[in-house]
């Protein structure tokens, strides 16, 4: 059992605070139960006092979205020096941008549907069916199916405007199927079997008809093979701790969608059920991460190892 503090930053300003709040409760307490001292903090966005000012050896930010997730917040925790769970500011920035990790998947030969990055002052080349939804954010927030040129062309115009661009994806009809990363090491397959069809943000966070399979069966080798993209992926990403990739598959095989550098904790969420059915609990999966962080000890602003 370990002896060392560690503080623990849930909320942030992004969509998904209430999410957040939900997977810092989780981690906190799963924390406290292997043995850290814990102490949460809800946060807005905190200034590098704000941070400096928090006791602990180590942060666990358990943030999902652009700020929390994307780099901001890691920018903040690599001045103040401590070390933190999850990945850098520079890796997460990257896995938050959809379309820059689609790149990056293309590159690695790793099969993602196509694509389109578009603002407010373009129309999207891709023709329907496709989804649209915003290039840098989570949790299935603000995801539109279409299936006419006139509902893309709406939806692409709608999210773009707010958010100032709008990622347009081919629509592959097909299982959803997640992997999980823990330091490293993939974790069994989940497959999403979402009642409608549709695994939105209310069939992730708020139903409960949502059902999940645990190590499904797969055709051929697509569960070995989905597993080795995710870690070839997450490495050349630079990921580190923890992530989870998701895909697609279907009749012509499987498609990668995207990277997660900070899932979900919360009692729906993917990766604790991937870690479950690997024999791992809460607690030993939140320790294994802690203590994964505190092993890279402090470093000053410009990055050097100052010790413990």
């Amino acid at each position: 059992m370990s002896s060392r503090s560690i503080a623990v930053l849930m909320g942030g300003p992004d969509a998904e605070r209430e999410v957040s709040l939900a997977s810092g409760a989780a981690v906190a307490a799963a924390l406290s139960a292997s043995g850290w001292h814990v102490a949460s903090h809800v946060i807005d966005r905190p200034t590098a006092g704000d941070i400096a000012a928090m006791e602990g050896d180590v942060f666990f930010p358990v943030l999902h979205g652009p700020w929390g997730e994307g780099g901001p917040l890691q920018v903040l925790l690599e001045q103040d020096g401590r070390p933190f769970v999850g990945s850098s500011a520079g890796a997460a920035a990257m896995c938050m941008d959809k379309a820059r990790v689609k790149h990056a998947a293309r590159k690695l030969g790793i099969r993602t549907p196509d694509w389109d990055l578009v603002g407010v002052d373009r129309e999207p080349r891709l023709d329907p069916p496709a989804v649209v939804k915003p290039n840098d954010e989570g949790s299935s927030i603000d995801l539109h199916q279409c299936d006419t040129r006139d509902a893309v062309l709406r939806a692409a115009a709608s999210v773009a405007a707010r958010r100032g661009s709008a990622l347009v994806e081919s629509w592959i009809t097909g299982r959803e199927l997640t992997v999980g990363l823990l330091a490293g090491e993939p974790l069994p397959i989940v497959e999403i079997v979402p009642a409608d069809g549709c695994y939105d943000y209310e069939a992730k966070y708020t139903r409960t008809d949502t059902r999940y399979r645990l190590t499904p069966h797969l055709p051929g080798e697509a569960a070995s093979r989905m597993r080795d993209a995710a870690e070839l992926l997450c490495t050349a990403l630079g990921v580190r701790d923890v992530a989870r990739v998701d895909f697609l598959l279907d009749e012509a095989g499987w498609w990668m969608l995207e990277v997660n550098t900070m899932p979900g904790f919360t009692r729906h969420s993917l990766l604790p059920m991937a870690a479950d059915a690997a024999g791992l609990g809460m607690p030993e999966v939140c320790h294994r991460l802690a203590t994964l962080a505190a092993s890279r000890g402090s470093t000053s602003p410009t990055g050097v190892s100052r010790g413990d």
